[in-house]
């Protein structure tokens, strides 16, 4: 059974949530506010598949709400329908040029109402899809780097609210250009899908996030994983990697394929620069290649503000 989208519904009368509750919950999960600071919050919380929007509030009214989201590059894609006592045209006009999808108007007409519902989560489906594909590299099914970038940027600024721990692994496969000049490019791709196996088997939370770096380089996200943990995770990575036995005969550190790791941990905080921990944990896994390769090194650091 898939997962049902989440919609939030927006709105200061709780009267008019009761209404388009009653109309929509059967087909999706739905989540409310009753003002626009309320809602932006619960947005970047939930991250809903489409925001039902009122244009009228007290304090921030719909359209500033709605100018939030879309300078929000975590929410400036999801769709934005506002619902409205407003039936003019010029109303209109500005809910859309703000970068609304759509515009319906009270009192709610429920067939009309789950049509556009329907549609516009619809087509955020096939965007999302194409956008997944944009974000997953071909040959091993991971994510890509691309993501890398998308989901650190999240995972900081969603961690700093409690100020938790995020890791970052960075695995590179040791002499693995010999590798592909002993064996050959089709040998040195199925080496790299083996250890992406590998890599599943080892990191398997929901919320962690697997990443074919580039090349022969992979990386992990870990949300809520302190310096203990993320050492953990890293041997138990270098250990699934050691049970594939790949014959490797040019390797100087072993007659299998081994890989270097580096490890790097930190407390999030506000206004922390979410590259911060690519560039410690990318200097890591240069010491473990720099003292002899198939080990791990792992640093725990104080980042810095943007």
């Amino acid at each position: 059974m898939s997962k049902k989208s989440t919609l939030l519904i927006v709105d200061d009368e709780v009267a008019n949530i009761e209404i388009m509750n009653a109309v929509l919950e059967a087909q999706y999960e739905i989540c409310f506010a009753t003002s626009g600071e309320e809602a932006l919050e619960l947005a970047r919380d939930v991250l809903p598949d489409l925001i039902l929007l009122d244009v009228l509030m007290p304090g921030m009214d719909g359209y500033q709400v709605c100018d939030v989201l879309k300078r929000d590059p975590l929410l400036a894609d999801v769709p934005v329908i506002f619902i409205t006592g407003l039936d003019d045209q010029d109303a209109e006009q500005r809910g859309l040029a703000l970068g609304a999808m759509d515009y319906v108007t009270k009192p709610i007409r429920p067939v009309s109402l789950r049509a556009k519902v329907a549609n516009h989560i619809e087509m955020k489906r096939m965007r999302d899809t194409l956008a997944e594909l944009a974000v997953t590299d071909a040959l091993t099914g991971l994510n890509n780097r691309r993501k890398m970038d998308d989901v650190l940027r999240h995972q900081v600024s969603q961690l700093a609210r409690t100020r938790d721990w995020l890791s970052v692994v960075m695995i590179d496969i040791d002499f693995f250009k010999l590798f592909n000049d002993t064996y050959g490019h089709p040998e040195g791709d199925r080496c790299i899908t083996m250890v992406a196996s590998a890599l599943n088997r080892a990191v398997h939370r929901a919320a962690d996030v697997k990443v074919r770096y580039g090349g022969e380089e992979f990386a992990c996200i870990l949300p809520q994983t302190d310096p203990q943990g993320a050492i953990q995770v890293a041997h138990d990575i270098k250990r699934q990697v050691e049970m594939l036995h790949i014959p490797h005969e040019k390797s100087t550190v072993s007659p299998y394929v081994t890989v270097s790791v580096g490890v790097a941990s930190a407390l999030c905080r506000p206004s922390i620069r979410h590259d911060e921990w690519v560039r410690h944990a990318d200097r890591q896994l240069y010491i473990s290649k720099q003292n002899g390769r198939d080990r791990i090194s792992a640093v725990s650091f104080e980042p810095e503000t943007a």
